[in-house]
């Protein structure tokens, strides 16, 4: 009996999607695989676009002949780890550009701890010691150094670069993404990240020991504190993220932050981070006492009508959470309040007394950053 046509066609399709699967599992371990296939439907080829490229116009091109409209594409998979990419941002914000509201991209990384273990097994020791030292100022401390690092990139191209796991997050939520699952396998982290929201397009964005963090001031107004470094790159836009999976220390801090890096855990420790902001003191954003600048998500964790009366004032050097040592938030609100009470009573007064108070906690009992 003669087959029908759509017999045939449906027969090369079935043949088509199998080679896409036999593909697939020759390049990433089966636990990919069923990663992937629990996101992008591989029975609709037309809707997910599969790719190993680090190029932006690549992931445009090949998007754009699939001819997804206005809508956009449901899914992106790139098998190509984000440390041999030249411009990660851009290649983001591509992705990004190609998925409609609700699309989901996979991709992968080799995070820095991923890295590290790696080097450390491949030599013996102290050879692994050795070669990580150098490999760490050569691949994770040059890449940040003003002026040097156009050298480096202009040596490697950008390939084989190290980043850290949550820069990995950071960067995908400022480029309009949010993180959905993840999957440790064969020395990469794999992640899902589903389309939220346009990119940030942050041009401000630095690698240097020197920051600039935005922070709400007096009367609402956002302007930019000066900081050592003491996170990782793009953690400004996980803090949400990571306060909703770690919550808030004794203190008011987030718990066992995993943005902060080893340096800067000490830096914290001695309040050395924050010598920058002596500037912002000097330009006239801050004064010398007075509530902690914050960010805007830290800032909508306070009861609403605090948070407006808490934009009264100019944030100070010194906050009154060192005189008095909160618990929790709830503390730190109440700290604040009493604070900004008598300030408003008597400013000169108020400001002198909480100076000495504060002076005697840091230099005579040696009280520390939580």
């Amino acid at each position: 009996m003669k087959q029908p046509l759509h017999h045939f066609a449906d027969q090369t399709q079935t043949t088509k999607l199998n080679a896409y699967r036999k593909m697939l599992y020759s390049e990433v371990p089966a636990q990919v695989v069923d990663l992937i296939e629990e996101t992008v439907d591989l029975d609709n080829p037309w809707d997910a676009a599969i790719l190993q490229t680090s190029s932006p116009v690549n992931l445009v091109n090949f998007a754009s002949n699939r001819g997804f409209g206005e809508s956009g594409l449901g899914s992106i998979t790139n098998l190509k780890k984000i440390n041999d990419i030249r411009f990660v941002n851009k290649f983001l914000e591509s992705a990004n550009e190609c998925l409609r509201y609700g699309g989901t991209l996979i991709g992968c990384v080799e995070t820095a701890q991923q890295r590290k273990d790696r080097l450390m097994a491949k030599f013996p020791f102290p050879l692994n010691k050795v070669y990580y030292f150098f490999d760490f100022w050569a691949k994770r401390v040059w890449p940040k150094l003003p002026y040097l690092k156009q050298l480096y990139f202009f040596i490697t191209t950008g390939r084989n670069r190290v980043i850290s796991e949550m820069e990995t997050y950071g960067r995908l939520y400022s480029c309009g993404f949010r993180l959905k699952k993840t999957l440790n396998s064969d020395g990469l982290l794999y992640f899902v990240a589903e389309k939220t929201g346009e990119p940030d397009y942050n041009n401000e964005a630095s690698y240097g020991p020197l920051i600039k963090l935005r922070r709400v001031g007096k009367n609402g107004r956002v302007f930019g504190v000066y900081k050592f470094r003491t996170m990782y790159p793009y953690s400004e836009y996980i803090q949400e993220f990571v306060y909703q999976h770690n919550g808030l220390q004794p203190g008011g801090k987030i718990k066992e932050d995993p943005r902060v890096n080893s340096a800067g855990r000490f830096m914290r420790k001695y309040w050395l981070d924050e010598l920058p902001m002596l500037w912002n003191f000097l330009k006239g954003d801050m004064k010398l006492i007075g509530v902690r600048p914050l960010s805007r998500h830290y800032m909508s964790l306070y009861p609403k009508d605090f948070q407006e009366y808490r934009q009264r004032f100019k944030p100070g050097l010194i906050p009154p959470v060192y005189v008095e040592i909160p618990e929790t938030l709830e503390d730190v609100v109440a700290i604040e309040g009493r604070y900004l009470a008598a300030y408003e009573r008597n400013p000169l007064l108020t400001d002198f007394r909480y100076f000495c108070r504060a002076f005697y906690n840091i230099v005579i009992k040696r009280v520390r950053s939580k």
